[in-house]
């Protein structure tokens, strides 16, 4: 079974909403009817290209993916960004060379006078800790080095990610080139040809001569 993490993350009773627009979503329950589906067998999850959302949802998936006890293989394919990053906790996770990770503050909207200020302020930094939550369980660093890379809006390679032990592996890192194809990687054109030659050898040209040879042979026989 897999269930692809992709768009934004929202709560389940607005997917259809950006379904209207035509906007990717991943819900909670997205997540919820693939680990029934799966049925106590493993699931894999993909990140493909999923730019977070709201932090509520995004605890409700961790969560889920995280107390499945049929196990959980989470795959990042391209772009895991704020709550998707947290969802890349929940369970062993491989990110593809190429793709990227990104974790900072939470952010809100807020109105009114500075004790309405300083509320918020204050509930986004209890948000903060309880979201670093997720990158100290997975990866055991402390809470103080959790914060500082969210509050520094951190971008990470996949081998940053591995290094910060965000993710379990990269991607094709066991991988070993069959031939080295020296600079560029590209094969010189040389190669190209002789190699398209060999794949599909073309039938020898045939001259006038040899056209007028085998027409006269075939008229001797008949």
């Amino acid at each position: 079974m897999k269930v692809v993490i992709k768009g934004y993350i929202v709560p389940s009773d607005e997917k259809e909403i950006y379904d209207y627009f035509g906007v990717d979503t991943a819900t909670p329950l997205d997540v919820e009817t693939a680990i029934e589906n799966a049925n106590g067998e493993m699931l894999d999850v993909e990140i493909s290209t999923c730019y977070g959302g709201e932090i509520f949802s995004g605890s409700e998936m961790y969560t889920a993916l995280k107390a499945y006890k049929g196990g959980v293989n989470i795959t990042i394919t391209g772009l895991a960004a704020s709550a998707a990053s947290i969802i890349a906790m929940a369970g062993h996770c491989e990110m593809s060379p190429t793709a990227q990770m990104m974790v900072h503050n939470v952010s809100s909207e807020q109105m009114g006078n500075y004790h309405d200020m300083n509320k918020c302020s204050e509930r986004l930094q209890i948000a903060n800790k309880a979201l670093a939550t997720a990158y100290t369980v997975k990866s055991k660093m402390s809470e103080a080095d959790a914060l500082e890379m969210m509050d520094k809006e951190t971008w990470l390679t996949a081998q940053q990610a591995v290094d910060k032990g965000l993710v379990d592996k990269m991607m094709f890192s066991d991988s070993k080139l069959v031939a080295s194809f020296g600079a560029g990687g590209m094969l010189p054109r040389s190669v190209i040809e002789k190699t398209r030659n060999a794949l599909h050898p073309q039938p020898p040209a045939t001259s006038d001569t040899d056209i007028f040879k085998a027409k006269l042979a075939l008229q001797l026989e008949l």
